[in-house]
């Protein structure tokens, strides 16, 4: 059947498309009071281009082409970012700050999750050229602000660091090709399993194990966690980091809730310091994600802390509650009729959404509102069938 579309992808109807961009408008406008500037990439690029540096990780998740003109391999994005780093990278080059924010379609091989769409409508904003947790601060208020923007009810952030992990990581001296064993475990805190891969680590090794096995557990509100990680983690000096960095970020948006999670290494081959992550009630996934990847630049030519976050837009306006759409208002045809035409006008300006019925134009809307002459001119009525 010619009209079905792929797995994971969707087409938005008039009532979902009028929010998803309505709320497209209020985020970037947002974004652009924060100074953050609009950057627009291709749609597609040289693979070579998407997958460098920071963007390895989404091989599997890229749609790839080959393009007529040149012989190449294209990439259809699968991520803005890695778009937006080359950007600052290679093309602004501008010394100190850079704040970027952006909105398009990505597309990706294969969801998220069973339930995603294979086409999100990503939006973010990036901080490059500043290594201080004043700028991972900057991010998570950002953040912060555009979801309550958004009126996305009881939704909170959890923090994290993986600084931590990789610094037990080193510490214990555990093989590389382990490395991503030891990630899943976690990940998925998968705690028998990992008891018995710490198990195996050598004797001087044991006492990083068991700050390993303690990460799991490490998980709620801010200040309990920071004291159970101080009395469990070892006094390595990237861990003492991590743990002051946690700390001015949990304080960084009062009245927010806030919880950390030194478990959580989502992006752990993309990040290398604190992450963020927003969820909402009812909602497996993360509405957003967010932290620190240093260097992604470099494969661009030029090396530049950076921080940021991401969120589907798509996937926000599905989690909002139900809102009524603003009522068409239905006028006659206007044709040679200055007085109409004029009444049309005053009403598009102050923001009324006009139809006109064209001449045997038949089933649009006999009953709502209606543009209707009376002896004192063009008048709007409710009317039923």
């Amino acid at each position: 059947m010619n009209w079905l579309l792929p797995e994971h992808l969707a087409d938005a109807l008039p009532r979902e498309a009028a929010r998803i961009e309505e709320m497209r408008r209020r985020i970037l406008d947002g974004f652009a009071r924060h100074g953050f500037e609009l950057v627009m990439p291709p749609l597609a690029e040289y693979l070579e281009s998407l997958l460098t540096g920071a963007g390895q990780d989404l091989s599997l998740c890229t749609c790839k082409l080959a393009d007529a003109f040149s012989g190449r391999t294209l990439g259809v994005r699968a991520d803005m970012t890695p778009q937006a780093a080359r950007i600052d990278a290679h093309l602004l080059n501008q010394e100190g700050v850079t704040r970027l924010c952006y909105c398009g379609s990505v597309l990706r091989a294969r969801p998220a999750s069973l339930l995603s769409s294979r086409e999100p409508l990503q939006t973010g904003a990036e901080i490059y050229g500043h290594a201080g947790v004043e700028a991972d601060i900057e991010i998570l208020r950002l953040l912060v602000e555009t979801l309550t923007r958004a009126a996305l009810p009881d939704c909170r952030v959890d923090l994290g660091h993986v600084g931590i992990f990789r610094a037990l990581f080193r510490a214990a001296r555990i093989e590389a090709e382990a490395e991503e064993t030891l990630f899943g475990l976690l990940q998925n805190k998968d705690v028998p399993a990992l008891a018995a891969f710490c198990a195996g680590l050598p004797e001087d090794g044991a006492p990083f194990g068991a700050a390993l096995m303690a990460l799991p557990r490490l998980y709620g509100e801010p200040e309990t966690v920071l004291a159970e990680a101080r009395a469990l983690l070892p006094g390595l000096p990237d861990v003492d980091a991590a743990l002051k960095t946690l700390a001015r970020l949990a304080k960084a948006v009062p009245g927010f809730p806030v919880s950390l999670d030194l478990a959580d290494l989502r992006g752990y081959h993309y990040h290398n310091g604190a992450v963020f992550a927003a969820y909402a009630p009812g909602h497996p996934a993360a509405v957003a994600l967010g932290g620190r990847y240093d260097g992604v630049g470099k494969s661009f030519g030029r090396a530049r802390p950076a921080t940021g976050f991401s969120l589907d837009l798509r996937e926000l306006v599905r989690l909002l509650p139900p809102t009524d759409a603003q009522e068409i208002i239905f006028a006659p045809y206007s044709g040679d009729d200055p007085e109409l035409a004029a009444a049309i006008r005053r009403l598009r300006g102050a923001g009324e959404r006009v139809a006109e019925r064209l001449p045997g134009e038949e089933g649009a809307a006999q009953s709502g509102r209606r543009l209707v002459r009376q002896d004192d001119g063009w008048k709007i009525l409710m009317t039923k069938d």
